[in-house]
């Protein structure tokens, strides 16, 4: 199912997702800092002050209802695996059929359309670079598409969570150079397998976890704690969707900065408010660019007047630019950086 996310639906406020305190506090808090216990919504129940049992009501309802996407970890890109954003160029008219394949690749766990020649913008995660490239070969047989790569290259200030509250936020610490992925041991593969699906909404969800993986619910919660320490998982908790929160326009803006200049730019950019995400691409021939952020807000005329300001305080204007909103969601899942494990249950 696609979904419209161009700006034109009417403002709505947060409200209507929240039911009550708890919701907010379930959706807000434990974006980070999720308890890497037995029984984790047990803990959380007790801190909000209702039962295991509602809880997991609440989380199964806010999943099913789209505004969680699931909860686990959000794996650190270039740690693991090998990924990178990619785009085509597709003809409007056959749009739906190219995104249909493009999202069919389980390697794909991103996939919007936005505004600009450069129509469908995806990001593939696979276990290695080789795996990587040959889903990208693949998109380019099926779709008869021209298609660009833009792995990163520096990550100024990513994906720590979402604050609801306005009151902040957390950032992350800008990582420069190369960076040699992780070797992980066939333990490690076999939780990631699982986990990398999210959490199952039970009562001890690591057991169940260590029981498809075929290991102890002791190894599966030493080994996201060595993860999170390793800084291979960036946050373990709540994994929320910006648009069923209400901030239907979702641009990405991008810049093309000089080399020797770019770093100070993006480490001003990734401080100023309204960034939700920044980071150094890497340029391609048929795109120059490489500084970018993404901005959420609640309609297009508040995401540009967010842009316009901070283009002012960050001395971006004298740099070309493109502003490219998403208009459509085709898929948005977590990445698959170990093949998924063939259930025999």
């Amino acid at each position: 199912m696609t979904m419209l996310l161009d700006g034109r639906a009417p403002m709505m406020t947060l409200k209507p997702v929240f039911s009550d305190e708890a919701d907010f506090r379930l959706l807000n808090d434990f974006q980070r800092d999720f308890p890497l216990v037995t029984r984790p919504f047990a803990r959380i129940a007790t801190d909000l002050g209702v039962t295991e049992a509602g809880v997991l009501s609440r989380l199964n309802g806010l999943r099913e209802g789209g505004t969680v996407s699931r909860v686990g970890p959000v794996f650190s890109p270039r740690r693991i695996g090998a990924s990178t954003l990619a785009a085509l160029k597709a003809p409007p008219d056959h749009l739906d059929d190219i995104a249909a394949a493009v999202s069919a690749h389980p390697e794909i766990n991103h996939n919007y359309a936005r505004e600009h020649a450069w129509n469908l913008w995806f990001v593939v995660a696979a276990p290695d670079a080789v795996a990587l490239a040959r889903v990208l070969r693949e998109i380019r047989r099926e779709t008869g598409c021209p298609v660009i790569a833009l792995p990163l290259r520096v990550e100024y200030h990513i994906d720590l969570g979402f604050d609801l509250a306005g009151k902040g936020r957390t950032t992350s610490q800008v990582s420069y150079g190369p960076v040699e992925p992780e070797v992980l041991t066939d333990t490690e593969v076999a939780v990631m397998q699982v986990l990398q699906a999210g959490l199952p909404l039970v009562s001890r969800p690591f057991a169940s976890v260590g029981n498809s993986a075929g290991v102890s619910e002791s190894i599966v919660l030493a080994t996201v704690r060595d993860w999170i320490a390793r800084g291979i998982v960036k946050r373990f908790g709540v994994i929320v969707r910006h648009h069923e929160l209400g901030y239907r326009a979702n641009a990405m803006c991008v810049w093309d900065v000089p080399d020797d200049q770019v770093d100070a730019l993006g480490e001003r950019l990734a401080a100023a408010d309204g960034v939700n995400l920044c980071y150094r691409r890497a340029r391609a021939e048929a795109w120059p660019f490489n500084l970018y952020c993404m901005i959420h807000g609640h309609d297009q005329a508040a995401v540009r007047e967010q842009l316009a300001t901070i283009v002012a305080q960050c001395g971006l204007g004298r740099f070309p630019a493109e502003v490219l909103f998403s208009t459509r969601r085709f898929k948005q899942c977590g990445a698959r950086y170990a093949a998924d494990r063939v259930r025999n249950d």
